[in-house]
């Protein structure tokens, strides 16, 4: 039975592009097995940022309860760390109440944050980094990737020189606690296994639709006000330079409010540039094998992805 104590320490995770459905498939799985919405879209979390970021309708919002969205002013700073102590403490209170969360979006790097973890609480060395950001200064970004390519060559495997923040803390981790940071990693991933259960779903369109549906969306939000709400935001003082801002959408109407491209070009843009959003979070969440994938032609295939979703809890 869903909601019963057999289930307190499950979480659905539903993934996959932007476009893809993940909103409408989160409304019908809560409505059905009487759950909560937790959004793990980072710019979903801002206040005011309704239309370019597709937020629910007011009237799901009213129908169904959401967490983690519309919390934050746009002028606010927002991290992974905060969010993966923000998400776990909503959960452990659905779990609490034989609640089975769901969670929803396509921020990888935020949904990574709640699922494996994110180690930065340990093997912190103030005066070591200090001198690994002078070597970079002097010796340049290849010198620090070479020397963790000789010492830890698994992590530096999966990072590029360019990286250099990552490749700096994987450095301190290792000279300040002996290990490389993949084992820490994989000791947090363990701990979060042992306490929750996550069912990642995930949804894949065949691309040449996905891009018509991307496309469709775009001229709706123009259509339902993105210049005006930009305008709104800007008019409220709020720095066009800000981080919240700096997101496909409103960095395009920006541009064309500050009269360097032409709103058709803005347009444009906005398409080009979420279908390039859309590929990345494809080639983050393939990476994933634990995601059970949907392949949806439509947005009526939803019904019945809900209805295996479903039967997978029991």
């Amino acid at each position: 039975m869903i909601g019963d104590g057999k289930n307190n320490s499950k979480v659905i995770v539903l993934v996959g592009p932007t476009c893809s459905g993940k909103t409408e498939l989160s409304l019908r799985l809560a409505k059905i097995i009487n759950s909560e919405i937790i959004s793990a879209d980072s710019r979903q979390f801002y206040k005011y940022l309704n239309i370019g970021t597709a937020k629910p309708s007011q009237e799901n919002l009213q129908k169904i309860q959401h967490h983690l969205i519309d919390f934050l002013d746009p002028s606010e700073n927002y991290d992974v760390s905060l969010f993966e102590r923000d998400a776990e403490k909503i959960i452990d209170q659905f779990h609490n109440r034989n609640i089975i969360p769901i969670v929803v979006g396509g921020s990888g790097l935020y949904l990574k944050a709640l699922i494996d973890g994110i180690f930065d609480t340990a093997g912190k060395d103030e005066n070591y980094r200090k001198e690994l950001y002078e070597k970079r200064k002097i010796l340049g970004n290849d010198f620090l990737y070479e020397e963790l390519k000789k010492n830890d060559p698994k992590t530096a495997s999966k990072m590029l020189p360019q990286n250099w923040k990552r490749v700096i803390r994987a450095l301190e981790v290792l000279h300040t606690t002996g290990e490389p940071i993949w084992k820490h990693h994989q000791k947090q991933s363990s701990q979060k296994e042992e306490k929750y259960n996550f069912l990642q779903f995930g949804l894949n369109w065949e691309r040449s639709i996905l891009y018509k549906e991307i496309d469709k969306r775009v001229d709706e939000m123009i259509d339902n006000g993105l210049v005006e709400e930009v305008i709104n935001l800007l008019g409220s003082g709020y720095n066009k330079n800000l981080n919240s801002l700096n997101t496909v959408g409103y960095k395009e109407i920006i541009q064309y409010l500050d009269r360097t491209i032409s709103l058709e070009r803005a347009i444009e843009l906005i398409k080009r540039n979420t279908r390039h959003y859309a590929k990345r979070q494809m080639t983050w969440f393939r990476k994933d094998e634990r995601i059970r994938w949907f392949e949806v032609k439509d947005l009526s295939d939803l019904h019945q992805i809900a209805e295996i979703i479903i039967a997978s809890l029991n």
